[in-house]
């Protein structure tokens, strides 16, 4: 079995491996392509697999210079001899291998190769070389192919990072130019070389541009906001057809270059003329009810132009930026119709002698912007003027309406009974529970008790509220914390027998009550402790400050976030300011106490009085009750 040599017996395996078929047989079986050379680089030996990897017979090769017949580059040109790392394996005997070499196929195709040289001796000659090479043509594809798939995922990635990013944007505020200009920025230069922002205003075909922004001309593309003609009818140009059908139009050089056929679509043009421009889309910003306006996003210079994916993302973009400006103008419609209803439902302020008053009301900053704070003034039978301040539980539109009914109940319950308020509060708590189903709330019921001129007294009661705030003319403070009781609708109901007691504090001269609900003091971040060390140290601040001055400065430094705030302030007249002989003048109907409540709405009996008279005419003198 197998060759003998010199007649014996059977071969050995050493001897086997030295037969001349054996070695042809690897050599032709071998699954790499080899090539043999002489010192000299010429070629003596292919085997079968290299012939059928460069497209060549071993006859067309045998004899020629390896280099100069197989060698290129990737684009097919010849490599410099000197260049060439396989051909050093001759000049210094050291093996070498590489994977970033091509090899010239038969039908002038290139063909990848990873190799491996080294020197070959060959009895009685100098050494050659012999080299292995496999085709690397099929992992070189897989690499560009995966070269390719993270590209894509990379330029996805980006593109939903902006997409994010123009989200978080959108939803930011609800100050729309605004956010729209940071919309326009936000573009550049990821999507476009500049951009430009035009709305619809509201009024018919009235179009502005409220934003342009280019990362090359800044001064210049702000140059180019402000009105722009009126939206044309027949106009055919991108602008007009994104503004008249929400339609994303992509515009090539040709586009650009058209001769304009309205105002409109000039206007549109000179942003090229002046910005450059060879490539945009113009992108509809629209909900499903309407169209708001048209963002233009244009590449320049050497930026590619938009390709379908780019124009789809920017179209998906406009499309957010529509839902955007639709959710704000639904709040807004909104918030104008709850500030119009709180307006309606807050009191105008009497002007009662010589006593100043102010009010402010702020809103809690949700969509409702309506809830159950108020304040109220008003002048009982008896010639003395009610103050109260007070906070039904809840935000919203419930709410509103039970702090009505609870302020309605509680004027009916004063107007016209010369009783301490300790028991109006009760008569307050026992109606709310059987005639309502208003939830729990806090009041402070006051009496400004006194004869003109002075001494003055606050006489009240308070049903689970923040304490009034006394601040002298010299900046003292002090919270008014006697008379408290218990929340209203928690007393008769729970049958606890709970009862508020009266509070006296004499008034001095020019000094300034405070009645405040505790949205003013507490916060989600600040507690209400805290708060009421705010109040009292800008309210000493402001103790020589006129009064609606002082409202609007304290609001301004304790700047209350979250809750509804009600603010209602009392400002005491000079030492004998009104009194019998004084000729010191009332506040004059001009300057008539500002408040929040609707201007055509007036404080009750001012119309019977006249449209320029005040309750400066209202009982008072002995008729008011004496202080204590």
């Amino acid at each position: 079995m197998g060759t003998t040599r010199d007649g014996g017996g059977p071969a050995s395996a050493a001897d086997r491996t030295q037969e001349p078929r054996v070695l042809r047989a690897v050599f032709e079986s071998l699954g790499a392509g080899i090539y043999a050379t002489d010192a000299t680089g010429r070629l003596i030996a292919a085997n079968p697999r290299a012939e059928r990897m460069v497209a060549r017979p071993a006859e067309e090769m045998l004899g020629r210079d390896m280099h100069d017949l197989l060698h290129r580059d990737a684009d097919g040109a010849e490599v410099p001899r000197e260049r060439c790392q396989m051909l050093r394996v001759l000049t210094d005997g050291r093996p070498r291998e590489g994977g970033d070499e091509y090899l010239l196929r038969g039908d002038g195709t290139t063909l990848p190769v990873i190799w491996s040289a080294a020197p070959l001796e060959l009895p009685g000659e100098p050494p050659g070389l012999v080299l292995a090479f496999h085709d690397f043509s099929v992992r070189r594809a897989a690499e560009r192919q995966t070269a390719a798939y993270l590209a894509a995922l990379e330029a996805l990635t980006t593109r939903l990072t902006l997409v994010s990013e123009v989200s978080s944007v959108l939803i930011s505020s609800l100050d729309v130019p605004q956010v729209l200009r940071q919309l326009s920025r936000l573009l550049v230069p990821d999507l476009a070389d500049w951009t430009a922002v035009d709305v619809l205003t509201g009024q018919p075909d009235e179009v502005r541009r409220i934003a342009v922004h280019s990362g090359g001309d800044p001064e210049a593309a702000r140059e180019l906001e402000g009105p722009l003609p009126p939206l044309a009818e027949s106009a055919n140009a991108g602008l007009v057809r994104a503004l008249r059908g929400a339609e994303t139009v992509v515009l090539g050089r040709e586009d650009i270059a058209r001769r304009p056929d309205s105002p409109l679509t000039a206007a549109h043009r000179g942003l090229f003329d002046r910005l450059g421009g060879h490539s945009a889309v113009v992108v509809p910003l629209h909900s499903r009810r309407r169209v708001f306006g048209a963002f233009t996003a244009a590449r320049a210079g050497d930026s590619p132009p938009y390709t379908e994916d780019e124009a789809m993302v920017l179209a998906d973009i406009g499309r957010r930026a529509g839902l955007a400006m639709d959710n704000a103008r639904l709040f807004d419609q909104q918030r104008h119709v709850a500030e119009t209803m709180q307006r309606q439902l807050l009191t105008p302020l009497p002007q009662v002698d010589h006593l100043q008053m102010a009010a402010r009301y702020r809103p809690a900053q949700v969509a409702a912007e309506i809830g159950g704070d108020w304040y109220d003034a008003f002048l009982l039978e008896d010639g003395v003027t009610a103050m109260v301040i007070g906070d039904v539980v809840g935000h919203d539109l419930q709410a509103a309406a039970h702090m009505a009914e609870v302020r309605n109940m509680l004027r009916a319950l004063a107007w016209d009974r010369k009783e301490p308020p300790s028991v109006i509060m009760r008569r307050l708590d026992e109606a709310m529970t059987n005639t309502s189903d208003a939830p729990m709330a806090t009041v402070v019921f006051a009496r400004i008790e006194g004869r003109e001129g002075g001494p003055w007294q606050l006489h009240w009661v308070n049903a689970g509220h923040p304490p009034p705030l006394l601040v002298t003319s010299d900046g003292r403070t002090r919270f008014l914390e006697t008379g408290h009781g218990p929340l209203l609708g928690m007393s008769a109901t729970l049958n606890l027998g709970m009862h508020w007691p009266d509070a006296y504090e004499p008034l001095p001269p020019e000094s300034t009550v405070l009645f405040y609900t505790d949205g003013l003091v507490e916060s989600r971040t600040r507690p209400i402790d805290t708060g009421m060390e705010l109040l009292c140290r800008h309210a000493s601040a402001l103790a020589r400050h006129e009064l609606e001055e002082l409202c609007d400065e304290l609001l301004e430094r304790i700047d209350p976030r979250g809750d509804d705030v009600a603010l209602l302030a009392l400002r005491l007249p000079p030492r004998g300011a009104g009194a019998p002989g004084d000729r010191t003048p009332p506040p004059s109907g001009d300057s008539r106490p500002h408040s929040p409540a609707d201007p055509s709405r007036s404080a009750p009996g001012a119309e019977a009085l006249g449209a320029d008279e005040t309750f400066s005419q209202a009982p008072h003198g002995a008729e008011r009750p004496p202080s204590s």
